[in-house]
């Protein structure tokens, strides 16, 4: 099924009441960074405030909280243990995980252990989870505790990412990245995003979606980050898992056609995309 406006004119977001305050309109929590991309979760939390939540709370590695938190006052902070530039440790998210209502992690941290250390802290949480990048190349092992979530989980890898998930070669995922949404989703129990030049959703259900719009200018670092910021908000407003990611990949692939239009087909920023966010959304 084509997604384009026509399909998300009938999945309308939640909208917010007029006097909704900061956290009935969506609490996200963030988790990510790393020594060797410290800017990265940046983009995740601006994406998800641009979205439409009302509260975002980023937890990164101990030395890059204060920067970030300077940087971007909009947002809360919390310090994670670290080693090597990387989250050791998630016992300090204490209860953040209990008082948001979507999680998003993995965005620009670069250890595939820590990314293992993230999942294992979230796997059991209530919250909606968007996982991406690190967060994903570990979590074959842990498929029963994914589907055991009951669909409130949408995973957003590229073909390499979905190769680990589907414990295969990439090139298995590249010559079909239909079928194999359709093959996360359904050992994950979760919505699951195969990105590419068409992006591909799929739902436990079989349902399967497609865009192909944006152009190559997303294809630049970053871009993930706020696809996967998106997502997050979106689910923390309230809409349904499968909703969530269906307007994510559009409202992203929109904001990357209009700067392709404005700046060029490629040589925009993954910060360009944020500011147009807001008004794509609007009805």
């Amino acid at each position: 099924m084509p997604l384009d406006s026509a399909l998300l004119l009938e999945r309308p977001l939640p909208r917010p009441e007029p006097g909704a305050d900061k956290n009935e309109r969506g609490r996200v929590l963030a988790i990510g960074g790393s020594a060797g991309v410290p800017g990265g979760v940046a983009l995740t939390a601006e994406a998800a405030l641009r979205a439409g939540a009302g509260k975002v709370q980023v937890a990164v590695p101990a030395p890059l909280a204060l920067p970030l938190g300077v940087a971007m006052p909009e947002i809360g902070v919390i310090a994670l243990a670290e080693t090597g530039g990387e989250i050791a440790d998630c016992t300090a998210l204490g209860d953040a995980l209990a008082y948001c209502d979507a999680v998003v992690a993995g965005p620009a941290m670069a250890s595939a252990e820590a990314g293992e250390r993230v999942a294992d802290a979230l796997l059991e949480g209530a919250p909606v989870l968007v996982l991406d990048a690190m967060v994903l190349t570990g979590l074959a092992a842990r498929a029963d505790a994914v589907k055991a979530r009951g669909g409130r989980t949408i995973l957003t890898p590229h073909p390499g990412e979905m190769a680990a998930l589907l414990e295969c070669e990439p090139e298995r995922i590249t010559a079909d990245p239909a079928a194999a949404a359709r093959e996360g989703a359904a050992r994950y129990g979760a919505v699951t995003l195969v990105k590419g030049p068409t992006t591909f959703i799929a739902d436990p259900d079989g349902a399967l979606f497609a865009f192909a719009g944006g152009g190559v200018g997303l294809a630049t670092g970053g871009s993930g980050d706020v696809l996967a910021g998106i997502a997050a908000a979106l689910a923390a407003r309230g809409a349904a898992p499968l909703d969530a990611a269906l307007w994510a990949v559009w409202l992203h692939g929109e904001a990357g056609r209009r700067c392709g239009e404005q700046v060029g087909p490629v040589g925009f920023l993954a910060r360009e995309l944020l500011p147009l966010i807001p008004s794509l959304m609007r009805p």
